[in-house]
């Protein structure tokens, strides 16, 4: 298995591109910690998955909840080799002038002070184990912006060049640090993105500038971000990881 006994914290877990990178993670023989504001939705996936799940309510926004995350990792399973920050949100598709500052300021403290906090709490206990793994959730929306989603497009562009300076900074501490960038994804957000109805007429607005024809899958995700947490990455670390079908091209 390529992630066996190995242990990971996962944000935004009880659904989407975190679920699945669960699932995946369980199936590669790692434990998980599923970390989401939806303690409901995680308790439900850690049953389904088993033993080596642990469901922790956590608002990712809040230092004390990423703090209580990690204590209860490293209760119960007693190390920490892998998180990953997925947690995200996202204005409606719309005009930058019609997006209001309280949507605003949620944007950047689910995708952006989030890390920020995370990388406070775990990077100290990396540095001590001489070595781990983080995994950012970016996007295409900070490689490539469109119109409509700016406010969102910048707080992912954020995401995804801190990964890059947090990879060139922890390196010496053998902390690699990855950016997996997904082209829009068939998640509970898509209508939001689309800023329309999701029906297959809109869904081929979008899927004509991918070149592979498609919408990103929680699987495609997750694939990616087994790659980038095991062994078989160890050289790979800086990346902006484009799981698009070609969109960026």
């Amino acid at each position: 298995m390529r992630l066996s006994a190995k242990v990971a914290i996962v944000t935004g877990a009880a659904s989407g591109f975190g679920a699945e990178i669960a699932r995946q993670y369980i199936a590669q023989g790692a434990a998980v910690v599923l970390a989401d504001i939806n303690e409901a939705g995680a308790r439900a996936l850690a049953l389904e998955l088993g033993p080596r799940a642990l469901a922790v309510r956590c608002d990712v926004t809040q230092r004390a909840d990423i703090d209580a995350t990690v204590a209860a990792t490293l209760a119960q399973f007693k190390r920490l080799d892998i998180v990953v920050n997925n947690a995200g949100w996202t204005h409606r598709n719309q005009p930058l002038l019609e997006v209001d500052e309280a949507t605003f300021d949620k944007v950047y403290a689910i995708n952006v002070k989030s890390i920020f906090h995370m990388t406070h709490a775990v990077v100290p206990l990396m540095r001590e184990a001489k070595g781990g793994v983080i995994i950012n959730i970016g996007s295409t929306a900070g490689i490539r912006p469109r119109p409509g989603l700016t406010w969102y497009n910048g707080s992912k562009g954020a995401v995804n060049i801190l990964s890059k300076s947090m990879a060139a900074e922890l390196g010496p501490d053998g902390i690699r640090v990855n950016c997996i960038c997904p082209v829009m994804g068939v998640t509970a957000l898509l209508e939001s993105f689309m800023g329309l109805p999701d029906t297959p007429e809109n869904r081929q607005k979008f899927q004509a500038n991918i070149p592979l024809g498609r919408l990103s899958t929680p699987n495609d995700v997750a694939q990616a971000a087994v790659f980038l947490a095991s062994d078989e990455s160890s050289f790979i670390t800086g990346v902006e990881f484009p799981v698009d079908g070609g969109r960026c091209v």
